[in-house]
This record gives structure tokens, C-alpha cells and sequence, in this order.
């Protein structure tokens, strides 16, 4: 089997539009949720979110995407500059442009702009609202911009698995490598749905966190007050090649992918298994197929919405899976600092399992001032901690009982 490697990471989010500021504020513990700044929030009983801060664009390209694209374009752009990859030579050791893939999801796409463009159909009628209104908001605008902008003609994709959406997109670039179909995959998650009508869905769902009045402690995983997860946007994306590739044109490698494991729960339009029986299975696929024992993973970077259901089930999948073993392992949420971006969730978490492991530091679970006695694992609380590390797991797991699992493994 085709060993498969990253060579480059991509960050848009609430605490950093880059790498390192992302990392930064990560190992700091530092917070990325605030009042609601981009929209008029004042009537909703839901006032707070993880906004993208600071984020500027070619205008002239920005014309035809909506913002939860221009989050993967740059994203993706960051990621390929790391890794080395000029798009406008594709000549000598260099991936050819048929062999480069994208598989960047969202959970949502571009329905802020749909619910711009439906007032003006309302108010004026047809034929007055944005012409390119379809292909601005439909989700998988993100992976073609990337591949008309730079030529990849290799396969591309979108997959929309709300939160499960980057580790699905990862765990797929992964197969297609290993199946011989791209030398080179753009992967991950990008989304941006912040609007009031979106924000008072997922309040009508009784998912979010009403902390107004405290944003930056509204998100905390784990604890026995937690009230709901924080909406927020984003994207992490990263470049994965083949082993072979990467060492032909001399590439740094930053981690190797070294397992996925993907089901379903089969049970709930938006709550987890109650005995986590799909969480468990995905992590016992994801371990399988990167021929990992439990012991050898030295994190796991948890779904970890704070919850109440998942905070829960998630705990009770890991016991399950790790055993005795279970509270020798840390486990940390960086939506305490980040919120949860939904279709970038897993993308931005799959860059944070790759920071950790090529660095050899863990991100806090911040705000875990009251651990629910119930859950009883090693959280990381408060502050980063500096672990060696050869193994990491990243779990997502979605609405519709969507779950994706990947293993990340230092390269040797």
C-alpha cells in the first residue's frame, strides 16, 4: 500500500488566517469567540461566534466566490507554498497538473449569499438579483477555483458531511492516492455561514451556547456546565502526496496519514449514538488501517463540541476503544478556543494533529474550570503541554451520524 505523506498545512480561523499565528494562539490558549461583528445580532437570543478577523482578498477574484470559498483558496494557496508546489510549473520533478486532485468540503456552502439574493428576488422580482448566484453558493465552488486557478486537473471533489466534512476529505484523498488515481491531493474543509438565519437555526436546535455575555469562556468541552458549541468559521486544508512523490522533488514532510476509518451511527438526525457504538468503530477502523495499537497514540484531538451528548459519548467511545489504557492518553478540544466551524471543523482540527505531533506540543482544553465528573479523562486543561509524540487521532463526528477518524503518524 502507498505510503501517504503531508508536505503542507493551510489556516483561515478566528484566531489566525495563518499557520503560525494559528498554532500560536493554540498553544497559548487563547480564545478566537467574541460578539458577533459581521451582522446585526442584537435580536437573537444567540449573540456570539467564532468570526474569521482581518481577512483580505483579491477583489477581483472575490467577485465570483462566496467567502467559504476565498477561506479554502487561501487556505489552499498557504498549504501549496509550504509544500513547495508552483502551480505555473508543472514541468521536471514537480506533480503534472493531471495528477493534482482537491477535495476541499463544506458542510454548507455559500447560504449567506443565498439568503442575500432571495430578499432581492423577493423585493424586486426575477432577473434582479446576482446572476452568478447558483455557482457562487453551491459547496463545491471551493475545490474548483482552486483547480481552475492553478490548472489541477486531477480528480476534485466536495464532500458535505457537516462536521465530519475535512476528515472525510482527507480520509478520501488518502484512498485516491493510495489507489494510484493523484500523486498530489488538496484536502480539507473550509465554511462560512455566519448570518442570523443561521445562527437562530442552530439555537431553534438547542445546540449552541448562550454565554453572551462571557464569549470567550462560552465554549467548554468537557465540563460539567457546558451548554452548547459556539458557531464559528474557517478552513484548514493541507497537501498530501504520495511517500514516492514527496521524495522526488525533495519535499519536507511534515506527518505521515497513516490510517482512516469512516461509518455511520444509523441512528439520529443530529444526536450520537448513546452507547458511541459508530465512534467506537470508526476509531478501531482508523487504528486498523494505519496498523496502530491503542497505546501507541500519544493524543487524540477530540471531536469535543461541548455538548452535553457529545462531550459524553465521545468519553465513553474512548474507554471503550482504549481501555485501561484510556486515561493514560491525553485528550483535548481546540473548539474551546475556536468554536465550532462545521464543515472546517475537521480540517482545522487535522492541521492542529499535525502541528502537535511535528512539534511535540498538545493545545489545551481551555475553560475546563469545572470537569464534569463524569467524564473523567485527561482533557489537557488550561495550558499546552509538550508530549513526544508518534501518534495522533483526529475524530470528527456529525449531524446525521456521520463519523471520520484519521491517524496521523510522525514520519520515519
Amino acid at each position: 500500500m502507498k505510503r501517504v505523506v503531508v508536505t503542507g498545512l493551510g489556516v483561515v480561523s478566528c484566531v489566525g488566517n495563518d499557520v503560525a499565528s494559528f498554532w500560536q494562539a493554540l498553544t497559548a490558549g487563547t480564545s478566537g469567540i467574541a460578539p458577533v461583528a459581521g451582522f446585526d445580532a442584537s435580536n437573537l437570543a444567540v449573540r456570539i461566534a467564532g468570526e474569521v478577523k482581518d481577512f483580505r482578498f483579491d477583489a477581483r477574484l472575490g467577485k465570483r466566490m462566496h467567502r467559504f470559498a476565498q477561506f479554502a483558496y487561501d487556505a489552499a494557496e498557504q498549504a501549496l507554498r509550504e509544500a513547495g508546489i508552483d502551480a505555473g510549473d508543472m514541468e521536471g520533478p514537480g506533480p503534472r497538473a493531471e495528477r493534482v486532485g482537491v477535495c476541499i468540503g463544506s458542510g454548507i456552502g455559500g447560504e449567506p449569499f443565498l439568503e442575500q439574493q432571495y430578499e432581492k428576488f423577493l423585493a424586486k422580482g426575477p432577473g434582479r438579483f446576482h446572476p452568478l448566484t447558483v455557482p457562487i453558493i453551491i459547496p463545491n465552488m471551493a475545490s474548483a477555483m482552486v483547480a481552475i486557478q492553478h490548472n489541477f486537473s486531477g480528480p476534485n471533489l466536495c464532500i458535505a458531511t457537516a462536521c465530519a466534512t475535512g476528515n472525510h476529505s482527507i480520509g478520501t484523498s488518502l484512498d485516491l492516492i493510495r489507489l494510484g488515481r493523484a500523486d498530489v491531493m488538496i484536502a480539507g474543509g473550509s465554511e462560512s455561514t455566519m448570518s442570523a438565519f443561521t445562527l437562530d437555526g442552530y439555537h431553534q436546535l438547542r445546540t449552541l451556547s448562550t454565554r453572551n455575555d462571557d464569549p470567550q469562556r462560552a465554549s467548554r468541552p468537557f465540563s460539567r456546565d457546558r451548554d452548547g458549541f459556539v458557531l464559528a468559521e474557517g478552513a484548514g486544508v493541507m497537501v498530501l502526496e504520495s511517500l514516492t512523490h514527496a521524495k522526488r522533488r525533495g519535499a519536507e514532510i511534515l506527518a505521515e496519514v497513516a490510517g482512516y476509518g469512516v461509518n455511520a451511527d444509523a441512528h439520529h438526525l443530529t444526536a450520537p449514538h448513546p452507547q458511541g457504538l459508530g465512534a467506537v468503530r470508526a476509531m478501531r477502523l482508523a487504528l486498523e488501517d494505519a496498523r496502530l495499537n491503542p497505546e501507541d497514540v500519544g493524543y487524540i484531538n477530540a471531536h469535543g463540541t461541548s455538548t452535553p451528548l457529545n462531550d459524553a459519548m465521545e468519553t465513553e467511545a474512548i474507554k471503550q476503544v482504549w481501555g485501561e489504557h484510556a486515561a493514560a492518553v491525553p485528550v483535548s478540544s481546540i473548539k474551546s478556543m475556536v468554536g465550532h466551524s462545521l464543515g472546517a471543523a475537521a480540517g482545522l482540527e487535522a492541521v492542529a494533529s499535525v502541528l502537535a505531533l511535528h512539534s511535540g506540543a498538545i493545545p489545551p482544553t481551555i475553560n475546563l474550570d469545572d470537569p464534569d465528573p463524569e467524564l473523567d479523562l485527561d482533557y489537557v486543561p488550561h495550558t499546552a503541554r509538550e508530549v513526544p509524540l508518534q501518534a495522533v487521532l483526529s475524530n470528527s463526528f456529525a449531524f446525521g451520524g456521520h463519523n471520520a477518524v484519521v491517524a496521523f503518524r510522525k514520519f520515519t
